[in-house]
């Protein structure tokens, strides 16, 4: 039976049988996958013109409600999922980090779309740019949602969060995804997109699946389309020269596998708890998801002072490590994928013994716990040393995509650096040090050539997820060898998915465009205290102009007895007039923020519900006492939060003194009930 493709709104079989897809332990055939008969030019097309409109429609909120709604529906048919994921070779432990981790990936995505992005369809990135002398010509940068679909190309090893980890931030950023699982572990996406499609949370066309090869697809693709590939560098190099991504310039993001290093530092030594979590730290790498990890140590870097000390270690933690079939009793590690996999690691391995010297596991001679050794995808952990690292070649070039990985003995600092950096770019490195300092010089050294590091020491071993785990918040990718590409990474991760536009014009063309008030557009007198206006009711440009207040001594000084601040610029008119700045007594920053709130607070009770803080304050010119100031409030930009009975409004505030002169400048944020509140007498 061949897995079934999910496209144009339905459910399709490949016409011929395709690829059989086995049990990792057993070798037992699951199903077939086959994409023989689908027209991939209509894929596109319904992505485009089904999936993508209706995407487009929502809010960035709207979008980050259903990744939430997604997320739970997943939650509760984890076992579901877990039961298939022993077929892929994974322990429950691995399983965790694929389907928990997947499903997690969604949350938090879920909640960056409900806290950083507006409740609307359009990003605005940075500040407006004045272009123009007067202020009647400005520039401001935009995201918008591109009008195509995102390819998302997936390896074998997380068939759960590989392509969840890539849907989010698509989904996020209003583009519609077809997933292309790899073949070994497709049946495992399958089963979690038959649910996300049964589930009617995303529109139509927001998700399509391919399970066997994508044929012509990439024939097919234009400018606003987009692909994101994770697996090897060598297939990553063939699609990335495909003539229709070159013609086209179609977006083109790699994340391919890499050497990525672990440094145990110099002031690690045995005895020490860096020494301890590094020796378990590499353990962990190797053994997990049987080393089929983009992230996985291959060069375990340690000075050579300490190599027996380390290698004794190794050797006495893996020894401890029970292989076989995961779902049996004790089984710390499974098999690789498929016995082509573990052709391949063992190849792999063969090269890296022509420099290197075998101190643990033996390809030939091992046991296997719960199934056939024969039968299975099975190889124990192998640790390999090379003891003079810098002449060596295969051990900076050649990967084994298993639970494979190489002690490397370095002379100094310099040298670790050097030899982590030979790896040609890599996804990950992480540094096992206790002194700050040192650390420091290591990660900067490590920087240029690593899309992520982390140091472990004792005061964050505790909460640390450790070398090999991507985080949702945080960039996942890197240069050269790990092809030169970013994921995840928070918003960054949206923003891949979106044009980034430089719109020119007025302020109120701007204004217009991005749906953010810029100054110099239009204000307008609501007729009313904006305070007194229910979210739904405030117009961009809805403008208060205060009274206005006179800056006394006396006003200073309670100021400082209440605050505490008793700076000699606000209180030493002598010393104040040293200063170059002031050349006098001047009022406190802090003081100009009360009494402006003084300025344009309405104080009864209204649909302003709170304030929730000041972005992008800024003290412009300095206010002496008899200085004059008043305020000038606006509307600038809205964000509702619906099911809360409330919007978040951003003000854009301005003081100025008595000579129209700007003294300081900032955004008040207030919720704002979105329903109209009675007067004293009852009446709206």
């Amino acid at each position: 039976m061949n897995l079934g493709s999910y496209v144009c709104g339905a459910w399709h079989q490949g016409r011929q049988q395709g690829v059989a897809m086995r049990d990792a332990s057993t070798g037992e055939v699951i199903a077939h996958a086959s994409s023989s008969g689908l027209d991939f030019a209509a894929v596109l097309k319904h992505a485009r013109e089904v999936g993508g409109p209706a995407l487009r429609a929502l809010t960035f909120h709207e979008r980050a409600g259903a990744l939430k709604s997604l997320a739970k529906r997943l939650s509760e048919l984890k076992q579901e999922f877990y039961t298939l994921s022993y077929r892929t070779g994974a322990t429950k432990s691995d399983s965790l980090i694929d389907i928990d981790g997947g499903i997690g990936t969604l949350f938090v995505f879920a909640g960056k779309g409900s806290r950083e992005l507006p409740n609307a369809r359009v990003y605005v990135d940075g500040d407006v740019e004045g272009l123009s002398k007067g202020g009647t010509f400005v520039g401001q940068h935009v995201y918008v949602s591109r009008e195509g679909a995102a390819v998302h190309i997936n390896a074998f090893n997380f068939p759960v969060w590989g392509m969840l980890e890539k849907l989010a931030p698509t989904l996020l950023a209003g583009m519609p995804a077809i997933v292309k699982p790899a073949t070994a572990t497709a049946y495992l996406t399958e089963a979690v997109v038959r649910r996300i499609i049964e589930s009617k949370i995303l529109p139509e066309g927001a998700l399509q699946l391919v399970c066997g090869s994508i044929g012509d697809l990439f024939d097919h693709l234009h400018c606003q389309d987009s692909v994101s590939f994770t697996g090897s560098a060598h297939t990553a190099a063939s699609l990335r020269v495909h003539p229709t991504i070159i013609r086209h310039a179609v977006p083109f993001i790699a994340e391919t596998d890499s050497l990525n290093s672990s440094i145990l530092a110099p002031d690690a030594v045995p005895g020490t708890q860096e020494f301890d979590l590094f020796i378990k730290e590499v353990v962990r790498e190797m053994t997990v998801k049987a080393g089929q990890k983009c992230t996985a140590i291959r060069k375990a870097l340690v000075p050579a002072a300490v190599v027996e000390h380390v290698v004794g270690a190794l050797q006495a933690a893996l020894q401890k490590i029970i292989v076989g079939d995961p779902r049996a009793e004790g089984v710390r590690m499974g098999p690789l994928v498929s016995q082509e996999q573990r052709n391949d690691v063992l190849a792999r391995v063969a090269e890296l013994r022509r420099e290197a010297e075998l101190v643990t596991g033996t390809p030939v001679h091992f046991e296997v716990s719960g199934a056939d050794a024969s039968r299975g995808a099975f190889v124990p952990p192998m640790l390999l040393l090379s003891r003079d690292p810098g002449t060596a070649r295969a051990v900076h070039e050649v990967e084994a995509f298993g639970p494979v990985a190489t002690l490397m003995a370095y002379q100094d600092t310099a040298d670790t650096i050097a030899l982590a950096r030979r790896g040609g770019g890599s996804l990950a490195a992480s540094v096992f040090c206790a002194d700050d300092a040192l650390a420091g010089r290591i990660v900067l050294g490590l920087a240029p050539y690593h899309g992520r590091i982390i140091v472990v020491n004792g005061a964050c071993a505790k909460e640390s997820t450790g070398h090999g785990s991507p985080l949702a918040p945080l960039i996942h990718g890197g240069p050269g060898r790990a092809g030169g590409g970013e994921e995840l990474g928070g918003i960054r991760g949206v923003l891949h998915y979106m044009q980034r536009s430089a719109l020119q014009g007025s302020p109120d063309s701007i204004t217009a465009s991005s749906g953010r008030w810029v100054r110099g557009s239009a204000v307008r007198d609501p007729g009313r205290h904006p305070f007194r206006i229910p979210f739904n009711d405030l117009e961009l440009g809805d403008t208060l102009r205060s009274g206005e207040r006179e800056v006394t001594i006396e006003d200073i000084e309670r100021f400082a007895a209440l605050s505490g601040d008793n700076f000699y610029a606000h209180m030493s008119e002598p010393e104040a007039a040293r200063n170059p700045l002031f050349g006098g007594r001047v009022a406190h920053g802090y003081f100009l923020i009360s009494a402006a709130a003084g300025l344009f607070v309405d104080p009864d009770y209204g649909p302003v519900l709170g304030n929730y803080g000041i972005d992008s304050l800024r003290f412009v010119k300095p206010v002496k006492p008899g200085d004059k100031i008043k305020v000038r409030l606006t509307c600038m930009a809205k964000s509702l939060r619906a099911e809360k009975g409330w919007g978040e409004v951003a003000w854009d505030t301005e003081i100025t003194n008595q000579n129209q002169e700007t003294v300081a400048s900032y955004q008040v944020l207030t919720m704002v009930s979105i329903y109209a509140v009675p007067d004293s007498q009852g009446v709206h």
